[in-house]
């Protein structure tokens, strides 16, 4: 056969891409020497698969969340686990807890722990370490507090306010904690003000102003210390200071490393890894450490401490002032302080964390707080996907109602979209410990389903005390008779949908800069971008600008991630700016074939170094993307119980969802009908395509099920019975299609072969 020019590049562009994904997949599959195989990425066969998955590993969980709370004995622990065991648990997570005969951290404790292990061992179980004596993890059981005192949180706050009238001058010398000084008038205008060696030099402009200092201090989010003798959450216990990385070395050498000292011989065995909660910044104020306005100045270029008095206000001082109305460019300032938080938090936490876990032949897996609530976590995390990026288990937790059948939830993406950009097999969810009602076993079923068909592929329940607590029991659900079949359910459902590799074709960018900046707008869009896909059946991952930039691989008209699924649409949700080295990525990938869809506005700025530097861009600049610019309808973040009312599907203008449908390559199925209750994912073996279907509605789902797979025969993989059965298929061309009947809140596992 003789090709054309054309005919021939694309050829070889084709044989190229496929030599890359080979490439990709082999060496994401070589594990580690001392890796076993749940540690890294496995592309099966079904068959292999089938053989294992009516009894999966221990390591696939699921597991509960064990406190050693009283003067337990290993008597009591050992009776514990057995009925642990009977529940149908193979893996306990465990945390050290209150009323303990031996204090935590002591070498008696560790000793102690150690017999737990053993305990544990003899069962065929495994075990995850809770990193500290409750949460947030970092404070060490107050041992920042009383041992490393110097090492504690530290945050920007405004010391003292000075009331100015007009012409007034003012010179003070300041405290040396005093770092930065600003005025704000009567209209809410506000301006730096110069210090020079700690002296404030100063004339008052026209009106009546404010002088504001601000100051550093120690001070910490509440902690809810299992070693605090009131048994409450407060600020007793101060954690590290998260930005500064001696302050990690510290914390894994007060927890880790004593860990190692007492039970290393059983890591990577009996030991699986680390469990980390919630470390985030919930104070008032600015996150700060010592070296914070240095490494500022190394990655923006500029000095940001003139402003940083602009924006350390506390509620309370919020409510006695003006509201202080930034300028646009005081705004990319205050913008780019959050980037550089978020930067350090990652490198300096984070990642030392994940580095000592992955030397030790253990897993680190962690969850933030505000998953549910994007603009909150801006400020108390900085970016979700950036501190995850070294995790080697990302996770979410659904506690307190963020999951229920009232409300919409796509947050759980965030930590198996983080699994997919790394090349990481498992995503985790912390469920159920705070639930007001309480679910019962139906119940739990639906808000597990929820988060698998989310790609979550790990589970952690919530709650199970030693029985030498006294009156305390594990959490209603798990003493209902059918229990045990839930968790047998867990298991082959966590086991199955970790097999193989994401099969996702489709990013969408969460707007971290763009948030920074405060934009609302930008966060009810990518909220409701969320739904939109999920409601037409589309599996997408979420993205930031990191991957954009850098992160993922550009290979022509795709970007690659580590897991070796490759986006070809790319959607940003009404982004206030971007960064130019993202732009200019996103360009190329356009030119190449690629599809880049702006929900909303285009975006009014494009930075580089810094986001306060700034310039607009035009849209002759972004030509090469598709804009779509009917607003979707917003889409509220889960409501704090009582819940709301369960959302209408989007009522989408005729413009976006054509729109949509032309910019996207493709869903992961087609439907003959709209079912906007129906959820899909879809992961990628050697020789078969696993789909996972969830009705999320209340009615029967009845509909033709066309898979954009070639495959000839389509298999029912029941999680509940571990049996597997073949449906009657038909063909739409190269794709089969089957009758897909689900009735509602549940779930099903197809595999093409």
């Amino acid at each position: 056969m003789q090709l054309n020019s054309t005919q021939s590049y694309l050829f070889m562009q084709n044989c190229a891409r496929a030599f890359f994904f080979s490439f990709l997949l082999l060496f994401s599959a070589i594990p580690d020497h001392a890796q076993q195989a749940w540690q890294h990425l496995q592309i099966p066969t079904a068959h292999s698969i089938a053989r294992r998955w009516a009894e999966p590993a221990p390591e696939y969980g699921p597991e509960p969340y064990y406190g050693l709370n009283g003067s337990v004995t290993i008597e009591q622990i050992g009776r514990d686990l057995d009925t642990m065991h009977r529940m149908g648990f193979q893996a306990v997570t465990v945390q050290a807890g209150y009323g303990m005969l031996f204090a935590y951290l002591s070498d008696e404790y560790f000793a102690f722990f150690r017999k737990f292990v053993l305990e544990a061992k003899r069962r065929h179980m495994r075990v995850w370490i809770v990193d500290d004596a409750g949460y947030p993890s970092g404070f060490a059981g107050g041992r920042f507090t009383t041992d490393a005192p110097a090492l504690r949180m530290q945050a920007l706050e405004i010391e003292q306010r000075i009331p100015v009238s007009a012409g007034a001058h003012v010179k003070m010398h300041l405290s040396n904690t005093v770092v930065s000084a600003a005025a704000v008038n009567q209209s809410g205008s506000a301006m730096p003000v110069p210090l020079t060696d700690s002296t404030l030099d100063w004339t008052a402009p026209e009106g009546d102003w404010t002088l504001l200092l601000a100051a550093h201090e120690f001070r910490t989010s509440p902690t809810r210390s299992d070693t605090n003798p009131h048994r409450v959450k407060d600020a007793s216990q101060s954690l590290e200071d998260y930005l500064n990385p001696q302050a990690t070395q510290q914390y894994l050498a007060f927890t880790h490393e004593r860990y190692k000292r007492f039970v290393g011989d059983e890591f990577g065995k009996t030991i699986l890894g680390f469990r980390g909660d919630e470390p985030d910044y919930s104070i008032s104020g600015l996150p700060w450490t010592p070296a914070f306005f240095e490494e500022f100045r190394r990655l923006k270029g500029y000095d940001v401490q003139p402003y940083v008095a602009m924006f350390a206000q506390t509620p309370s001082h919020k409510q006695t002032l003006p509201t202080i109305h930034l300028t646009a460019e005081q705004l990319r300032i205050q913008a780019d302080y959050y980037d550089v938080f978020s930067q350090m938090f990652a490198k300096s936490f984070f990642e030392p964390q994940g580095q000592w876990c992955a030397a030790n032949h253990l897993e680190y897996q962690v969850h933030l707080n505000h998953e549910e609530s994007q603009m909150d976590l801006v400020r108390s995390e900085g970016d979700f996907l950036r501190d995850m990026r070294l995790v080697q288990v990302p996770g979410i937790d659904a506690i307190w109602h963020q999951i229920w059948k009232d409300t919409i939830s796509d947050y759980p993406r965030l930590a198996s979209s983080a699994a997919h950009l790394y090349g990481r097999p498992r995503s985790f969810t912390e469920s159920f410990a705070a639930y007001r009602p309480n679910p019962d076993v139906d119940m739990a079923r639906y808000i597990l389903n929820e988060q698998f068909v989310r790609g979550i592929n790990q589970v952690e329940m919530m709650y199970f005390p030693s029985s030498a607590s006294g009156t305390s029991r594990p959490s209603a659900y798990m003493q209902d008779p059918e229990f045990p079949a839930l968790t047998q359910y867990a298991q082959r459902m966590s086991y199955v949908m970790s097999m193989g590799r994401p099969d996702t074709t489709v990013a969408l960018l969460l707007p971290s800069s763009s948030l920074w900046l405060g934009s609302s707008r930008t966060n009810e869009q990518f909220v409701s971008a969320e739904r939109l896909l999920s409601e037409h059946q589309i599996d997408f991952d979420i993205v930031n600008e990191d991957a954009l930039a850098t992160e993922l691989v550009l290979h022509g008209g795709s970007f690659a991630t580590q897991s070796g699924n490759s986006y070809r649409t790319v959607i940003l949700p009404d982004p206030v700016m971007l960064s130019r080295q993202a732009a200019a990525r996103l360009r190329s990938f356009s030119q190449a074939g690629g599809k880049v869809v702006f929900l909303g506005n285009l975006p009014d700025y494009v930075y580089g170094q810094s986001m306060r530097d700034a310039v607009p861009i035009s849209p002759s600049e972004l030509s090469w993307a598709t804009q779509l610019n009917d607003q979707l309808p917003a889409t509220p973040t889960p409501p704090a119980y009582p819940p709301a009312q369960r959302p209408q599907p989007l009522d989408l203008p005729a413009l976006l969802t054509n729109g949509i449908g032309a910019a996207i390559v493709e869903p992961a199925v087609r439907t003959a009908t709209r079912d906007t209750a129906l959820r899909v994912m879809k992961r990628k073996w050697k020789d078969a395509d696993c789909y996972l279907f969830f009705n999320e509605g209340d009615k029967t789902i009845d509909d033709t099920i066309t898979f954009l797979s070639e495959g000839r025969t389509v298999e029912v993989w029941d999680a509940q019975t571990g049996t597997i059965t073949q449906l009657q298929t038909q063909r739409a061309g190269h794709n089969p299609e089957v009758h897909l009947a689900l009735q509602p809140y549940t779930a099903r596992i197809l595999v093409v072969r």
